[in-house]
């Protein structure tokens, strides 16, 4: 079987750009991050600057845990195609 002829889980361009956006929403959690810090440093940040970081948080969870995912259920796709 050639790579291109293999049945996986997702589209491959799928899964390409669910790894770029995970990587460049992963910046921004961590600017976020960064930010709470820094504001910190001068006083008590205001309540949005707080939760800034969880929409980013979110997203990634979703994200990472379908990327890690995916090379099991290729796996499972396979095995049951040998069969």
């Amino acid at each position: 079987m050639t790579p291109a002829s293999k049945s996986h889980a997702l589209p491959s361009g799928w899964k390409a750009w669910t790894r770029q956006t995970h990587r460049w929403v992963s910046i921004l959690f961590t600017a976020t991050v960064a930010a709470n810090f820094v504001v910190l440093a001068f006083g008590e940040p205001p309540l949005w600057l707080n939760l800034l970081p969880l929409p980013p948080l979110a997203f990634l969870i979703v994200t990472g845990l379908t990327l890690f995912a995916l090379p099991y259920i290729a796996g499972r796709r396979r095995a049951a195609t040998q069969e």
